[in-house]
């Protein structure tokens, strides 16, 4: 069964940064791999995504120029460098894979990583 787990989130003051990990373990492939986000009492949004290949798809208008995602391909994990963060980014922080694992393909979701950024 495939398993996704992020870390890296925490509590940080207002113009800091941090770093998120998501580990993917167990897939045979994997076409792309994306950070959401959602705040309380807000929809689920894309923060950006990595295609197959490295392309990066898109970022999110309001994480531009602060947010970087990355990924290393020898381990299958995905990394969001966060800088500049505001108390708008306040919120729990998701990876979604997208891939298969033997005859099971779709997307995979890991259960987050809570993101608090005081003012």
């Amino acid at each position: 069964q495939v398993e996704l787990v992020e870390f890296g989130g925490g509590l940080v003051q207002s113009g800091g940064s941090l770093r998120l990990s998501c580990a993917a373990s167990r897939f045979e492939s994997i076409d792309g791999m994306y950070w959401y986000r959602q705040a309380p009492g807000k929809e689920r949004e894309l923060v950006a995504g990595l295609a197959k290949g490295g392309r990066i798809n898109d970022y999110a208008e309001s994480v531009l120029g602060r947010f970087t995602i990355s990924r290393d391909q020898t381990n299958n994990t995905l990394y969001l460098q966060m800088n500049s963060l505001e108390p708008e980014d306040t919120a729990m922080y998701y990876c979604l894979a997208r891939g298969c694992s033997g005859d099971m393909c779709g997307d995979f979701w890991g259960r987050g990583t809570q993101v608090t950024v005081s003012s």
